[in-house]
């Protein structure tokens, strides 16, 4: 049914819920997980803007964040790789709906499993703002996993 997965992550307590939920999906048929952690351009530069001294958005703070993410992308692609799925590790730069409602379509897969609130900030009633967005706007069935 669910052949393959886009998992976008941004390493946040509900997103590692979420990837609980994929590994339950391997029995009704999941092969692949594409794993895509959003570098928020946005919030780099936020944090650009508020920080004190000489760090530089392709320097500095953005190479701290794509370790960072390399790290963290590595966890998770052993862990479903144990698993038995065949995994497929993305780090993109940019907006993080907007780049996960493109590798949807790049990677044609049958459905998006994300959690409910990422590490943002902001406090949303219902749904963070990135899942929300992807729920409004993906083209492809979008499974919300709960904080």
């Amino acid at each position: 049914m669910f052949e393959k997965i886009l998992y976008p992550t941004d390493f946040s307590d509900a997103s590692k819920k979420a990837l609980d939920y994929i590994k339950q999906l391997k029995g009704a048929g999941t092969k692949e997980v594409v794993v895509l952690h959003v570098i928020d351009e946005k919030e780099l530069e936020s944090l650009l803007h508020h920080s004190e001294g000489g760090l530089t958005f392709e320097g500095d703070l953005g190479k701290i964040m794509e370790k960072n993410a390399e790290e963290g992308m590595k966890v998770i692609e052993d862990e479903l790789k144990k698993s038995g799925f065949m995994v497929k590790p993305r780090i993109e730069w940019g907006i993080p709906f907007r780049d996960i409602l493109k590798a949807e379509e790049e990677e044609n897969v049958s459905v998006v499993v994300l959690g409910s609130h990422g590490k943002s900030c902001i406090a949303e009633m219902l749904l963070g703002s990135v899942s929300e967005k992807v729920v409004r706007k993906s083209n492809k069935p979008v499974l919300v996993v709960r904080r």
